[in-house]
């Protein structure tokens, strides 16, 4: 028996993922998109917050259980930021452009250049679920001025992995999701709800 719960994002590259991992669990991925769920403002200035009142609002105009992650990348001289403003670091409308351009401005003047990207995801049971199951991963790295590779989104091109000596977007999408954050935070997530 599949039970169905809503992905609370409209990325399909999120919901590819999540399905496929999932669906042994005997779990129907679907994506807020197809309950015309609008998107969840998110006020938090942490990743647990926004995750959980993502998924918290998923469920609550679904009725279904819900997922939801929130995540981004973390620079240590700039004492965390972007953080949970990862997509809109350089402001709205969000660009990756802009904010790899305002990024790299930001680190100008810093010599370490150890970053993290960090994940968390909430899965919720019902919209008033008093124990959300919580899981989450970290990707460590640093920062380079020069983008590299052609894979990926937002910050990977300038996100590199030093033990590699690669960046995020030079890995290929199986490399990535063994390593990354959220593939981490997604097997945790996974043995907690066997």
């Amino acid at each position: 028996m599949t039970q169905k719960i809503v992905l609370a994002s409209g990325n399909q590259g999120k919901l590819k993922e999540f399905f496929q991992i999932l669906a042994p669990l005997g779990l129907e991925v679907h994506s807020q998109a197809e309950f015309n769920v609008p998107e969840c403002p998110e006020p938090h200035i942490t990743f647990i917050e926004n995750a959980l009142e993502k998924a918290r609002h998923a469920s609550r105009l679904t009725g279904l259980p819900a997922l939801a992650d929130d995540s981004g990348v973390c620079v240590n001289a700039l004492q965390g930021a972007p953080g949970v403003f990862s997509a809109r670091f350089a402001g709205e409308p969000k660009s990756d452009a802009r904010n790899n351009a305002h990024m790299i401005a930001s680190l100008a003047t810093h010599s370490d250049r150890s970053a993290y990207y960090y994940c968390v995801l909430v899965y919720v049971r019902s919209a008033s679920d008093p124990q959300p199951v919580i899981a989450d991963g970290v990707w460590r790295g640093e920062m380079i001025d020069t983008p590299r590779g052609a894979g990926g989104f937002g910050y990977d091109p300038y996100f590199l992995i030093p033990s590699l000596g690669k960046t995020a977007a030079e890995l290929t999408p199986e490399q990535k999701n063994q390593m990354s954050h959220r593939g981490q935070a997604l097997r945790a997530l996974v043995e907690k709800l066997k």
